[in-house]
């Protein structure tokens, strides 16, 4: 394996969820290594506040932007796609959300696989014909935890209409999903004959604010435990920069080295034998094209 890429200068990255936690790392790190940042934010002001933050661009390139989307809307992700004019030579699908309670975007989804999966599968399928470079999608090793088959790849299922809420369990189903559209997508791509790269990233255990209660609960032993034993989002971003810059294969997970892989460093890292599935990939494709109205366009 050849070293990460340094010099990203005159490329644009778009980074989900560019405005905190392991996002607004990962944009850092690109940006240090020249690269000009889209920065989608739902709301623009505190857009602007994260790009004024970020090191500056080469001469000779536009400065960082910042641009109005909300993943749980495929409305605004639709108008969003149709104002991005630029080139995209990296595609970041870091943003997430985790709900403990049901919640649904403005379409109607379970929240956590709205945006977490439908949300970026909308939006990469709309910008799939600017992008020159790689798509990384942020997955986790909780889709371990998810027990999705063909079977369960129904609209009703899929956003829990027929099936008392786990909110563990819908989580793990978004991350499983992370990792089928990065499978199926790569097919896709080399069946097209495509340069572009898809790959997926597990950032380990992070203090972000996925984890905040808004709940009202009291906060149990996990919340005590995670500012201990989880790392901070420049740590968690080092698997991303990784699958972003290293000389890797499409379809390749990286993540943490150590403590089961959930923190310290980055490396290539193993998935489960659904995560490896092609025909549930193939399914799940299928259905998320007639959950979000949304088609890629492939080209070689």
């Amino acid at each position: 394996m050849s070293s990460p890429v340094r010099d990203l200068a005159g490329r644009t990255a778009l980074v989900t969820g560019a405005t905190s936690g392991i996002g607004r790392a990962t944009a850092v790190a690109l940006a240090r290594r020249g690269a000009r940042i889209i920065v989608p934010a739902r709301t623009l002001s505190k857009g602007h506040a994260v790009a004024s933050t970020l090191p500056a661009v080469p001469d000779g390139v536009d400065d960082h932007l910042v641009r109005e989307l909300d993943l749980a809307d495929l409305t605004s992700v639709a108008a969003f796609a149709e104002a991005t004019h630029e080139t995209i030579d990296l595609l970041v699908n870091n943003a997430g959300v985790s709900s403990p309670t049901l919640r649904r975007t403005a379409d109607g989804h379970e929240l956590q696989l709205g945006t977490n999966h439908l949300g970026h599968f909308a939006l990469t399928s709309a910008l799939l014909p600017r992008v020159t470079g790689r798509i990384v999608s942020v997955a986790s090793q909780a889709e371990r935890m998810s027990r999705l088959d063909v079977a369960d790849l129904t609209p009703g299922h899929l956003d829990w209409h027929d099936r008392p809420y786990d909110a563990s369990r819908a989580y793990a189903d978004s991350k499983l999903a992370n990792l089928l559209f990065t499978l199926e997508l790569e097919r896709r791509l080399r069946a097209a004959g495509s340069p572009v790269k898809a790959l997926a990233a597990h950032p380990g255990l992070v203090v972000t604010a996925i984890y905040d209660r808004r709940d009202g609960r009291r906060p149990g032993l996990w919340d005590r435990l995670l500012p201990i034993v989880g790392q901070s989002p420049e740590a968690g971003a080092l698997p991303v920069v990784m699958a972003a810059t290293a000389d890797l294969p499409g379809g390749t997970f990286t993540g943490p080295k150590h403590l089961l892989h959930m923190r310290g460093g980055a490396e290539v890292i193993g998935r489960s034998a659904r995560a490896r599935d092609v025909a549930l990939a193939q399914a799940l494709w299928t259905a998320s094209e007639q959950l979000t109205g949304v088609r890629a366009e492939l080209a070689g």
